[in-house]
């Protein structure tokens, strides 16, 4: 083996041109003498040491700044990822406003939408209340406790709830109908969030039935953080004073439930400790099974574990049956007081009491939407259900959102997640039974309705979602938070990824807000709570929109794309664009980063006209000139039009890549015994940058956004396509999607049937009923034919929501464009609840 001596590899010294001895290379490792070339070395190594030492200080400094910004939480100082760190700013829930007499009164509510009926407080660890029974379905006995379109209810819903301290809920099963109230009561001696009340009331589906039918039902309460439960009962008949349970908690101190019935009943019982309390269903139908084989009857156990957590009562009677449950706080006080306020709470003195909140719901009711005397009855009852259920599925959740990190992250989290601080939610839900948790461009919608019912609680909801803003100034879009909505959600939608924005529909609301304001809608205090909160809101709604302005940015100035759309999928027709909020409504065939997606263009619009009214609202000259400019720039007609509008047509268009030369195709995949066939995107041409050629609802934003100025000649294209039968128009609503588009009603992949490819949705049709009403009433050539087309949309959409409600019980996601009837998941009360304003004509006209 050849051996490489040090010295070969080493840089010789130089000598030095006055020197005549030769160099000292005899030995390797020994030093050199030549004069003066210690002190040239030594300066050298100095030189380098302080070089080094140098760019270790700046290479520190740069990494503290980048930690700093990137990582690291500025309130608790701990290493953290920027996309999990809070933004550094005032929460808005800290107000006073949402503090004190608001915070107390909304303790206790329906807040557990997810549930047919259930109870529980704004505090993460929650005493839990609800309902369960048992129903029939073909022919076999089947528990009744989560909303599941499975079970086939004729209907439920909240006929009324005036999102505070009432409601009443019908929920008609196959053989009987049970109607649960709920009402809060606040006395001195309560302790805080004051007493509640249940009644539960059990009918026969089948009316002068002439058979006796029993029903069994089962109330619950639990402790989410594990205390234990008091059983206020020690054998199966129930005491003299009633007490089903009590405890103690730090937020109300003791407590007591009560049951009051005259109608005879039989009781059992069953104690649970676990702190899985969302399946509780299953431990209840267990016990049952046991019990069922091996004494043959349907009743708990009438045990219970050791120091139990969840106490479930079971009360079988004949009906009709009538019970009321009564819930009274701090009650350890005086046994009188306490029993006084028992007394009040149920029979008779609970009968007047609800008796009067209905009265005062359908009173402000018509106070604030103001029916028109040209609707019937049933579409009057129609808009209080859907005004009811909006109320009613206010639900609020505590937990910690799983978020996606790049495949580059140098952290490792579990799943390739990391998880969002804990943080608690207090939000509308779309539906109950398919979507309990909260939706960031839902809520923008919900809000729209809310606001005029009870300006604080949707001051409140807002105030919990920008709450929730990370120091980029991303929300997540989907809240699932905690177990109960785990639960809920399949596993692939439950990671929520960074880089994608949602609409950020809440400008329309904060719009209405600053409008209201300045035409003396409010009350003194109501108009103060708004101005306090737009003041310490502005810094979120900044940060939020800049968020959007940089990250959702095109190639080309002033352009906008929704990112997260998949441009290596193979299986879907035309890959879906989840973030925009219209799923799989037509875009380019092949995303890229050249896309112009004028849906988002819109709204960015709105969102920077919004800012600049509050900006102007709140004097800050300087964000309003910004945001002025901005806004001004964006509704640049012929800049939109260069960017958007095809001609030919008379249509505005996305941008993007794009090829019509599409199609799912069947392949087979797999070999041996058992191949399988799947279909598969087939690509019959090459795509080139052009408009995307598709008719619908994201044509429509520059209308909906009234950008198109009144006489303009584009604005009757605009009423043409909305009115024409081919194209968009049906005698229930208009269409998602227009007949002519080549992926009209076409599946995306063989499992996804087409969502927004042409039946008719709510929202996008509130929306463009508001510029029909907007272009009806300003000076032009086009006037009267938006007012034409206004009438006819508006009474084709109440006409046909309200026959659907009076034949199947529900609203719906969407209608059908051939039909009429409902599709996609029923008791959706989120944004098709813009009924309501509908009927009220209550839009938007700033």
């Amino acid at each position: 083996m050849t051996r490489i001596s040090r010295r070969s590899t080493r840089p010789k010294l130089k000598s030095s041109p006055d020197d005549d001895r030769p160099p000292n290379n005899q030995n390797p490792n020994r030093k050199s003498r030549i004069p003066g070339d210690r002190d040239t070395n030594f300066n050298r190594i100095l030189q380098f040491a302080l070089k080094f030492v140098l760019a270790s200080a700046i290479l520190f400094l740069i990494t503290r700044l980048f930690v700093k910004f990137n990582f690291m939480d500025p309130v608790n100082n701990t290493l953290k990822p920027r996309v999990v760190t809070p933004l550094p700013a005032p929460k808005l829930m800290d107000l006073p406003m949402f503090q004190g007499e608001h915070k107390e009164d909304l303790y206790w509510g329906t807040y557990r939408p997810n549930v047919y009926f259930g109870i529980r407080a704004r505090t993460p660890q929650s005493l839990l209340a609800g309902l369960m029974w048992i129903g029939v379905k073909d022919g076999r006995y089947s528990m009744r406790h989560v909303c599941e379109n499975s079970d086939d209810l004729k209907t439920y819903g909240w006929t009324h709830h005036n999102g505070r301290d009432y409601g009443r809920q019908v929920l008609a099963d196959q053989e009987f109908t049970l109607t649960t109230s709920f009402l809060k009561s606040r006395e001195k001696e309560s302790g805080y969030g004051g007493d509640w009340a249940v009644r539960i009331e059990a009918q026969s589906e089948i009316p002068n039935e002439d058979m006796e039918r029993s029903v069994h039902m089962f109330f619950y309460v639990a402790d989410e953080g594990g205390t234990a439960l008091g059983l206020g009962r020690g054998n199966s008949d129930i005491p003299d004073d009633h007490i089903l349970a009590f405890g103690s908690r730090n937020d109300v101190g003791s407590w007591q439930l009560h049951l009051e019935s005259k109608d005879d009943f039989e009781f059992h019982y069953a104690g649970f400790k676990t702190r899985h309390i969302h399946n509780l269903s299953d431990l209840v139908q267990a016990n049952l099974g046991i019990q069922a084989r091996t004494i043959g009857r349907l009743q708990l156990s009438d045990t219970s574990d050791d120091a139990p957590n969840i106490l479930v009562f079971q009360i079988s009677a004949m009906i009709p049956f009538k019970a009321d449950i009564a819930f009274v706080s701090k009650s350890s006080g005086s046994s009188s007081r306490t029993e006084k306020r028992v007394r009040s709470l149920v029979g008779d003195p609970l009968s007047s009491r609800l008796e009067q909140k209905q009265k005062q719901f359908d009173v402000k009711f018509q106070i604030c939407f103001n029916m028109s005397d040209e609707l019937d009855s049933e579409a009057v009852t129609v808009g209080k259900a859907a005004l009811g259920n909006l109320l009613g599925g206010i639900g609020y959740s505590y937990g910690q959102s799983k978020i996606s990190l790049p495949p580059s992250s140098n952290l490792e989290p579990r799943d390739n997640y990391i998880s969002y601080w804990p943080a608690e939610l207090y939000t509308a839900v779309p539906s109950r039974p398919f979507f309990p948790r909260g939706f960031l461009w839902d809520e923008g919608f919900h809000q729209l309705l809310i606001w005029r019912w009870d300006v604080r609680i949707s001051l409140d909801i807002i105030g919990h979602w920008l709450d929730l803003m990370n120091a980029d100034g991303w929300i997540p879009r989907e809240q699932i938070l905690g177990a109960e909505a785990l639960s809920k959600v399949p596993s692939e939608f439950v990671v929520q990824h960074p880089t994608n924005g949602n609409p950020p529909t809440l400008f329309l609301v904060l719009r209405e807000l600053v409008y209201g304001v300045k035409r003396n809608k409010f009350t003194d205090s109501e108009r103060n709570d708004i101005t306090i909160f737009l003041r310490q809101a502005f810094v979120r709604l900044d940060a939020w929109f800049k968020w959007f302005n940089t990250t959702q940015s095109g190639k080309d100035a002033n352009t906008y794309y929704w990112h997260g759309r998949d441009n290596t999928i193979t299986h879907e027709l035309n890959p879906k664009t989840l973030s925009s909020g219209l799923d799989d409504y037509p875009r380019a065939s092949h995303p890229s980063e050249d896309e112009r997606h004028l849906d988002l263009r819109c709204w960015m619009h709105l969102a920077a006209d919004c800012m600049s009214s509050i900006s102007e609202f709140l004097e800050d000259n300087h964000s309003g000139k910004e945001y002025g400019s901005t806004a001004k720039l964006l509704s640049d007609f012929e800049l939109l039009n260069q960017m958007h509008f095809d001609y030919a047509t008379g249509a505005y268009f996305d941008y993007g890549n794009h090829t019509e030369k599409v199609r799912l195709s069947w392949r087979v995949v797999g070999g041996g015994s058992y191949p399988n066939r799947e279909l598969v995107r087939e690509v019959l041409e090459k795509p080139v940058l052009r408009l995307v050629p598709h008719v619908g609802y994201v044509s429509l934003f520059p209308f909906m956004g009234r950008l198109i100025p009144p006489e303009s000649w584009i604005l009757e294209k605009q009423l043409d396509l909305i009115s024409n039968t081919s194209s968009l128009w049906t005698k229930f609503g208009l269409r998602s999607l227009a007949k002519t588009s080549s992926i009209y009603m076409q599946r995306n992949t063989e499992h996804d049937a087409p969502y927004w490819r042409g039946p008719i949705w709510m929202n996008m049709n509130y929306m463009i009923l508001s510029a029909l009403n907007y272009y009806s009433e300003v000076d032009g050539p086009n006037r009267d034919r938006a007012k034409i087309i206004y009438n006819d949309l508006r009474n084709n959409l109440i006409g046909n929501v309200a026959r659907n409600y009076k034949q199947s019980g529900y609203l719906w996601e969407q209608y059908d464009q051939r039909t009429g009837k409902g599709k996609g998941t029923r008791l959706f009360t989120g944004w098709t609840s813009l009924i309501v304003l509908i009927m009220a004509e209550a839009y938007n006209d700033i």
